[in-house]
């Protein structure tokens, strides 16, 4: 069964591939050996820029151990949006401002962020605050935008403190608002 939240996600993903199509230079990165990836598109040596794009993942990453050590199930958009494709982040525009939604680029980068969402939500935990997934930055460094786990709903909080304001009803919906960022590519 698909997911719900699957095809804003797919609907998203394809705007980059389709640009990328447009302007052969708009999804490239410098190539680090450190962190391979299925999305370059091309080998280099550390340092060079390659171009690379969003590529399927398969078979999918599992936040299952995630869940078990924290004895807490995590938002089912939330599996979605990190276990569909390996990508590196993707630059935005929210109808708030400018923004960059978080990926992982490989399985190393899967369990690193396993890590870190570990260590956000024992930190919410030890505040006593509910339980928030960030899924992307902000340009103002203070801000994430998080997903509720509890709602669903796309939040901007600050770091350590509860969420300040709803940006969208679910990730579906903020996922739809979002437009290209053609000038951080």
């Amino acid at each position: 069964m698909i997911h719900p939240m699957q095809s804003s996600l797919d609907a998203f993903v394809e705007k980059f591939r389709n640009q990328a199509k447009v302007q052969a230079d708009f999804l490239s990165i410098e190539f680090d050996p450190q962190w391979p990836s299925p999305c370059y598109q091309k080998e280099g040596v550390n340092g060079d820029i390659v171009p690379w794009i969003p590529v399927k993942q398969a078979p999918r990453g599992s936040f299952k151990g995630t869940e078990e050590a924290l004895a807490l199930t995590l938002h089912p958009d939330f599996h979605c949006f990190f276990t569909s494709y390996y990508s590196f982040h993707l630059p935005a525009i929210a109808p708030q401002g400018r923004c960059e939604l978080l990926q992982v680029c490989s399985d190393a980068d899967f369990d690193r962020l396993q890590q870190n969402i570990i260590g956000h939500l024992l930190m919410k935990k030890r505040l006593k605050q509910s339980p928030t997934l960030f899924i992307g930055l902000t340009e103002d460094d203070d801000y994430l935008i998080s997903l509720d786990n509890t709602s669903g709903e796309v939040v901007l909080e600050r770091v350590g403190k509860e969420p300040e304001q709803v940006l969208a009803t679910n990730l579906s919906t903020f996922l739809d608002s979002l437009s290209l960022d053609l000038n951080e590519q």
